[in-house]
């Protein structure tokens, strides 16, 4: 069984020495190497999806596009941009999203780290298009519950934690809690047990945070939102506080605050303070419904790395002209009123 892996890899590896290095048609490899058209074809994608090609887009006008310079400028963080229309419908545009996304975080994953993954929509997709990298003591940690009323959650937070693994040869470690408890009193209890301080540790020594972002309006609905993780008592909580999104299940308001103990001191995610110490928070998104989502995180510091698609980075940049204008034509308060608050303060 070895033997026959290693003659794929081989064989893949010559196919796309073949193609991409000499220039040959998948015809004329077929010939050279003895096999169908079709198989030479399997070979090469192979060889893209084993990590054995990596390909890169240089483009001879800017090494970086206008839009993502500017959002990385305005927001201090690292811009991805991918390419879409608004054609496309909302399914296709999260895929091809997660797709780039899984390639551009193959590339920031090394030997002897920590990723965290917190599960949602976004990762599944990701998971699927994960390319494969070899490391070693890499350690893949769930960094909130999937449990619901309903359902321990593990087949479904388990395969993603499970694809990510096996894709960066790594060890897993689930969090076999529930996602939003009923009482605060119950995930105090539960925080002081042993095997699940275990879990805590090890998401406190995380060095990459891989995210989407949940939103309660998200046309293609964020699996928090549609998987029974809500009661009524907390749909309305949610409406109540304005939230517009979540980060691993810890809820916050278009403005990045984050004050919901009605919610937050039940959710098994990371506060976000602890969020805001791990020093790369990599974070995908695609769907102009989760542009409020999005833009609360940004407010909360809560991403140092973006991969978006384009009509959601478009959105963005307009909606951050439109702030800019108003706060710089937002009349100054004057200068009595300015004595009186710092004498208050």
């Amino acid at each position: 069984m070895a033997e026959a892996g290693s003659m794929k890899v081989r064989d893949a590896l010559r196919a796309a020495q073949l193609y991409y290095l000499q220039d040959l048609t998948m015809e004329a490899i077929a010939r050279e190497m003895h096999t169908s058209r079709s198989s030479v074809s399997r070979l090469i994608s192979h060889a893209r999806d084993t990590g054995l090609v990596s390909i890169s887009v240089h483009s001879p006008l800017a090494a970086r596009s206008q839009i993502e310079e500017r959002l990385a400028e305005r927001f201090g963080i690292t811009v991805h941009i991918v390419p879409t229309t608004s054609h496309i419908g909302e399914a296709e545009r999260l895929d091809r999203t997660a797709l780039s996304a899984a390639r551009i975080l193959s590339e920031h994953v090394d030997s002897s780290m920590t990723v965290g993954i917190a599960w949602g929509s976004t990762l599944s997709a990701i998971a699927r298009h994960l390319p494969t990298k070899r490391t070693h003591d890499t350690h893949v940690v769930q960094m909130n519950g999937a449990a619901n009323g309903h359902t321990f959650g593990v087949p479904y937070a388990g395969e993603i934690l499970s694809r990510f693994g096996a894709a960066w040869s790594a060890s897993v470690h689930h969090f076999p809690v529930p996602a939003l408890f009923d009482e605060a009193a119950t995930k105090e209890a539960m925080w002081r047990e042993r095997s699940v301080r275990a879990v805590l540790q090890m998401q406190r020594r995380v060095g990459l945070f891989v995210f989407g972002l949940g939103s309660p309006r998200a046309a293609v609905p964020s699996h928090v939102y549609s998987g029974d993780y809500f009661d009524q008592r907390d749909l309305a909580l949610i409406e109540q506080e304005g939230v517009v999104g979540d980060c691993a299940t810890m809820f916050y308001r278009i403005d990045g605050s984050s004050d919901i103990p009605s919610l937050n001191l039940r959710s098994s995610g990371p506060d976000l303070d602890d969020v805001r110490r791990i020093p790369r928070r990599f974070c995908v998104m695609s769907g102009l419904s989760k542009i409020d989502a999005l833009q609360g995180a940004l407010a909360a510091g809560l991403i140092t790395d973006l991969v978006l698609e384009e009509t959601v980075a478009r959105r963005l940049m307009s909606l951050s002209r439109t702030s800019t204008r108003s706060a710089q034509t937002s009349p100054k308060p004057s200068s009595t009123r300015a004595r009186s608050a710092s004498i208050a303060g």
